[in-house]
């Protein structure tokens, strides 16, 4: 350039910050993650919160065992230790035969192993939390203080002990909770089985048919059942008292079969009824069976008939057979009918296999058994029919493995009517209790309500105890020969705690009875028994809440957060626990998320590939795109989650990061305490992007009042990239760059943007947190975090709504604008928009609001000339452009008549010779 040109580049206020374009996120957040450690910066923000209310958000606690998955993304410090998981893993390293002690003492270390590894990755992901004094449910004050809310409940009368059929695993060789039950798809044998009539009851059950005698033969009550094994075991046929049945005669036997389902079963029996029989028109009630004997298939034992209102016409024949060990509803039946717990028959042993003392089948497997059941059923002239039949049946959820019923002597939590402790029961049902907390609870999403309180009401007793190892020990005394509990039952629960809270629930182990009941020791034993692990994560309200986290937490939580399976699990556990000890639920808000699946909707799988890992995300990607993802994407339902659902979040944060890049480059020469303006003072376009700052905080707090991340996180997405990035910010360069850099209306933009920065900044930090605390860094020089903060209060502005009224008309008709601009790009006959002008023929309210802006028009179109001329009528309205003949300002790259027109500064247009060397361009609007 020759030596007397100006660089009019150096006379511009060009953007200016250290705000890198690019996060280089996986790179740099770790560096974030030292310094909050390093400054503390949670206990900052505690002390910086100190004597606000209390917001206490409990998380479901992860369970220790294993890196943390994509649905734990979001996370408060606490950890679930004790249960079968560890046990296996320990298993599977040692060997099942160590000492139980031994067992305790490596489960406990592998816990702790796998919480330090699950910390390092949640701390990664920039989650903030007093990470140095988590809880942990294996903590030995929390172990002793479980053991005490054990002993409370029980004195308050809910708890009791007996015999009962609970879900059983065979491969856990124990109990199992509701929550630990899921339904696959298994095929299992489905047969139909005749039990032939007692010979001592042909006469009655004649009378029950009202025939003078029954039609010569064998006569057969068949049941249809899909779980042979269990045939072995049964007691009774059950009918329904008001279902008619009918006696049908065929040329294998007269057959008791319900009248809805007789045709179907004789046709899947391949028989048909006696051609000169009658017996086929008549029926009997179900009550008229009621105490009548049939004979087992191939025992000598008999069946006698119980009614059964759960019996349906759903399938099978309308009968049902019995085994009281191995179904619920038989097991009721059979009691309601006088039968003893020592008279129940309980063939199936823990580990799945027949005793050895039963005929036929003595140690073998149930499921192996299957087969050769039915083969024996054939054998005895018994068998109707037979065929695979695929159907859902309960598994494990650890071992995906069947499960069944199984009567064993247990410890329960009764939902309804309890005998009670030493004469003290409650004074409503834990089922009515748990109800009426369900109810006094805000739900989000609001269907979760319906379906916690659908399980609540239709639940059995809730089955406390399990027969493992690495647990919280029930540390009862019974009697050895009434089973009844030590009558000092609460005070030896007291000293075992004390004894646990030193030395952790391995302290149990060492007790000798003799130390705590003196010369009774020999008439009492210890219980063996654990407690379901759902009581460990269930009574943390107890144990942490009010216990070892009491002076920071409070009772109860304003908000559980977990997935949407644990109304089933911590959800309900909690509940149960809760209203026990309090009347009421711990929490006053449940929020559940949906599962995480990939971009087609299947579950994530490693056999499927599929499997994204936060720590994957973290290192290639950085966390703030998992961040996002998580804040962006509905939890109502699934979460979708994929490398190209990641690639479209690694774009949305991409325009957020430009957004704040700009408003930090164009405010880097400003003080708020010198060059604060009062808001009356600005121009209106300024005043109009406050307001609409103002709105979008109100909108995106009161999403976040409501939990609803997903529209909040959407709201600043589209408000930095369309309000600001594409239009208010656009706007504004002009102004910005080549304004005189003290002027008022460069300084009025920047009052603005520093308003919207404190705003914006603020709002993305709960999502946004390692950008949000990069930015305030440069933003705020000096302070410390941006989580100290609360939320901006952005300036009132007068007349806010009929602002963001005339604007948003004023942006439509730029839009209009824009489209014909982009056609005469595409054309070739402009570069930009500076190279055109545009006439715009309006009529009415259109041609007041435009004529009302004169020369700013211009600006805001970002034209370098706009007009407006009248129309006849609305019909007449149009918009001309045209590209401009005039020449090009090198300073500010408007083409206008007047470059040149100053002969001592012959590049540039007049408006920029007065912004340099004189008065400065007046601004009204934009």
């Amino acid at each position: 350039m020759p030596e007397n040109k100006t660089d009019y580049k150096k006379t511009l206020n060009l953007p200016n910050t250290p705000f890198p374009m690019r996060g280089d996120l996986a790179r740099r957040e770790p560096h974030w993650v030292e310094e909050w450690q390093k400054k503390r910066i949670y206990e900052k923000i505690r002390e910086a919160s100190r004597g606000r209310p209390k917001f206490v958000l409990h998380d479901g606690p992860p369970y220790a065992n294993g890196d943390i998955h994509i649905g734990q993304a979001v996370y408060v410090p606490g950890w679930d230790c004790h249960g079968m998981p560890i046990e296996v893993q320990i298993e599977k390293t040692y060997g099942k035969n160590i000492p139980v002690e031994k067992t305790l003492c490596l489960a406990r270390a592998y816990a702790a192993e796998q919480i330090e590894r699950q910390k390092k990755d949640f701390q990664r992901l920039g989650v903030l939390g007093d990470w140095d004094n988590a809880y942990t449910t294996m903590a030995f004050k929390s172990e002793a203080d479980e053991i005490r809310t054990l002993g409370k409940v029980l004195e308050k009368g809910y708890i009791y002990r007996g015999l009962k059929p609970v879900n059983w695993c065979f491969d856990c060789g124990s109990a199992l909770a509701e929550a630990e039950v899921e339904y696959m798809d298994r095929i299992d044998f489905a047969v139909d089985v005749g039990f032939p009539l007692a010979d001592d009851q042909r006469g009655k059950l004649a009378r029950a048919f009202a025939f003078d005698e029954l039609p010569k033969g064998p006569v057969y009550a068949v049941i249809w059942t899909t779980t042979p094994w269990t045939i072995p075991a049964n007691q009774a046929l059950n009918v329904h008292p008001d279902y008619l049945y009918s006696l049908v005669e065929t040329e294998k036997g007269s057959l008791i079969l319900a009248n809805d389902l007789k045709e179907a079963c004789l046709s899947r029996f391949g028989l048909k009824r006696r051609a000169q029989s009658s017996a086929f028109d008549h029926s009997a009630p179900g009550r008229a069976l009621e105490l009548i004997n049939f004979r087992h298939p191939f025992y000598e034992r008999l069946s006698p008939v119980y009614l059964g209102e759960y019996v349906t016409l759903e399938q099978g024949t309308g009968i049902v057979h019995s085994a009281p060990a191995y179904g619920v509803d038989d097991f009721i039946s059979c009691r309601r009918y006088g039968m003893k717990d020592e008279q129940i028959l309980a063939p199936v042993m823990g580990d799945g296999k027949y005793a050895s003392s039963l005929p036929f089948f003595g140690g073998l497997d149930i499921w192996t058994a299957n087969s050769r059941i039915v083969e024996k059923i054939r054998e005895t002239g018994a068998l109707f029919h037979s065929e695979k039949h695929p159907h859902s049946y309960m598994h494990c959820w650890r071992h995906r493995t069947p499960i069944i019923y199984r009567a064993t002597t247990q410890w329960f939590a009764g939902m309804d009517e309890v005998p009670g402790y030493k004469g003290v029961k409650p004074a409503e049902t834990l089922r009515a209790t748990a109800l009426r907390g369900v109810e006094a609870t805000r739900f989000y999403p609001s269907w979760g309500q319906a379906r916690l309180h659908g399980m609540i009401a239709n639940r059995p007793d809730w089955t406390l105890s399990r027969q493992r190892q690495w647990g919280v020990p029930m540390p009862f005394f019974i009697h050895r020969e009434t089973g009844a509990l030590h009558p000092r039952t609460p005070e030896l629960l007291e000293a075992v705690a004390k004894r646990v809270e030193q030395g952790g629930i391995e302290a149990w182990q060492r007790i000798d009875a003799r130390e705590l009941l003196g010369p009774e020791s020999a008439q009492y034993e210890k219980v063996k028994d654990t407690l379901d692990v759902w009581f460990d994560s269930g009574s943390t309200h107890e144990t942490v809440l009010n216990g070892s986290h009491a002076k920071e937490l409070k009772f109860p939580a304003d908000l559980y957060l977990e997935g949407s399976d644990q109304h089933r699990g911590w959800f309900h556990s909690s509940l149960l626990v809760s209203c026990m000890l309090n009347g009421r639920a711990p929490y006053d808000a449940l929020l559940t998320h949906g599962f995480v699946v990939d971009g087609e909707g299947r579950k994530m799988s490693k056999s499927l590939g599929n499997v994204i890992a936060p720590r994957k995300v973290s290192e290639t990607l950085g966390a703030e795109i998992l961040r996002l993802w998580v804040a962006a994407t509905d939890y109502s339902g699934e979460l979708f989650i994929s490398d190209e659902i990641l690639k479209g979040v690694v774009e949305s944060y991409r325009r957020i990061r430009n957004t704040l890049r700009f408003l930090l480059a164009n405010i880097s020469d400003f003080d708020p305490e010198r060059h604060a303006i009062p808001v009356e003072k600005w121009l209106e376009i300024d005043r109009y992007a406050v307001a609409l700052t103002q709105q979008l905080q109100k909108s995106v707090l009161e999403d976040y009042d409501r939990y609803e991340f997903h529209p909040a996180a959407a709201k600043l997405q589209n408000f930095c990239s369309e309000e600001l990035s594409a239009f208010y910010l656009d706007v504004l360069k002009d102004r910005l760059y080549t304004c005189g850099k003290d002027s008022p209306a460069r300084r009025s933009a920047q009052n603005a943007l520093y308003h919207i920065t404190q705003s914006v900044l603020r709002l993305i930090a709960p999502v946004l947190s390692f950008t949000a605390e990069e930015a305030w860094r440069l933003f705020q020089p000096g302070d410390d975090t941006v989580f100290v903060h609360t939320y901006y209060r952005v300036p009132e502005v007068s007349g806010a709504e009929a602002l963001l009224g005339k604007w948003r008309a004023l942006r439509q008709i730029r839009s209009e604008v824009q489209k014909l601009l982009e056609n005469h790009r595409s054309a070739g006959r402009i570069g930009s928009s500076l190279q055109a002008e545009v006439e715009i023929v309006a009529s009415g309210e259109k041609l007041k609001l435009l004529k009302g802006l004169g020369d700013d028009l211009r600006f805001v179109l970002i034209t370098s000339r706009a007009t407006v001329a009248r129309a006849a009528s609305e019909a007449d309205e149009a918009i001309h452009t045209l590209p401009s003949p005039h020449p090009k300002c090198e300073r500010c790259w408007h083409w206008r008549a007047d470059v040149g027109a100053d002969p001592d500064h012959p590049e540039i247009c007049g408006r920029c010779v007065q912004n340099l060397y004189g008065s400065g361009e007046p601004r009204r609007f934009a």
